[in-house]
């Protein structure tokens, strides 16, 4: 009988709206398709599909291969925050990460290393979840339950926020509200907003005209779907984030139910694959429910979990910093 106790161990670590819905659509599914549908709900065929291709092969050119980066940093929690830890962005102009906060909604800001700068506290808005730096004091933020997308100003003094009247686009993913806009990533080099729908269905977004319509200048977003070029789809069982790496062009979707960072050319070619899992780039443990991932100016990704951990990957064998867990 198949072992289906990874899939629901993900299930009990999420909030508990989400893990209701979830856990319903999973029970559901796995009742009507068994192994197979194990398999399909965890993303996890298609992730043997890639390692397996990825093994003996060699680096390409202008890609970011996944299989030679490490932890540098891993598990730290970061100070201050105690749950709900979610989104990640890199802002180049301040050298920071931003981050965002369920419930209440609060925006953060962390240095390279994990530790808090900046607590931001947002009104005006309900369950936060990804979030993407435009340029200069821009940012645009994912409200998953509304399914909603609003731009805003992050003056360097802010203190707090009030988002009630900020512009927005709603996109009207479907009926599962809170398996919607999970994660978001501005592609400046062609004005658009890169969006991940959560599951049912797992899918890839891209928004164009966002700034023109939250500033009156258009009557509506155009979105189209990217999808991988490979027959079986997302080598996932849901998206949580999304990051492109601006020296390639190539993307990074990263899967919280698979345990996977997925590298993808523009033209959805599949490139590597890095396994969240203990025992693999150096990890001391599984990274629990991956949520937020961001690459840096020289390359390194960062990835945040819930409840508040954070991880730096760097490319080349290093010293790993593993940091102590608090009861």
């Amino acid at each position: 009988m198949t072992d289906h106790s990874y899939l629901h161990g993900r299930v009990a670590r999420e909030r508990p709206a989400k893990r209701a819905l979830r856990a319903a659509a999973v029970t559901a599914l796995l009742a009507l398709t068994g192994t197979s549908g194990w398999l399909w709900m965890s993303g996890l065929g298609g992730v043997a599909f890639q390692l397996l291709g990825q093994r003996g092969a060699e680096e390409t050119e202008g890609s970011i291969w996944l299989p030679a980066y490490s932890a540098a940093v891993q598990g730290v929690q970061v100070a201050g925050l105690r749950d709900n830890l979610s989104g990640l962005t890199f802002n180049v102009e301040t050298g920071t990460l931003f981050g965002v906060v369920n419930r209440p909604a609060e925006m953060v800001e962390l240095s390279r290393t994990g530790e808090l700068l900046r607590r931001i506290p947002l009104k005006g808005i309900d369950d936060p979840e990804g979030i993407a730096h435009i340029e200069g004091t821009r940012f645009a933020l994912a409200e998953e339950a509304r399914q909603r997308i609003v731009l805003f100003d992050l003056p360097a003094e802010a203190t707090e926020l009030d988002l009630s009247g900020a512009a927005g686009t709603v996109l009207n993913l479907g009926l599962f509200g809170n398996m919607g806009i999970e994660g978001l990533h501005w592609d400046a080099a062609n004005r658009r907003l890169l969006v991940t729908q959560e599951m049912l269905p797992v899918r890839v977004l891209e928004v164009t005209g966002l700034e023109q319509a939250a500033a009156g200048e258009a009557l509506a977003v155009d979105i189209r779907e990217w999808k991988p070029g490979h027959s079986f789809g997302h080598a996932a069982g849901d998206l949580s984030s999304i990051t492109q790496d601006e020296r390639t062009g190539n993307l990074l979707l990263l899967s919280e139910m698979s345990g996977t960072l997925s590298e993808y050319r523009r033209d959805g070619t599949p490139v590597s694959v890095m396994p969240l899992w203990k025992g693999w780039h150096g990890l001391a443990e599984t990274i629990p429910q991956a949520e937020g991932v961001a690459v840096g100016p020289e390359g390194e990704i960062y990835l945040t979990s819930e409840p508040n951990l954070f991880y730096r990957f760097d490319r080349g064998p290093r010293q790993t910093q593993v940091a102590a867990r608090e009861d």
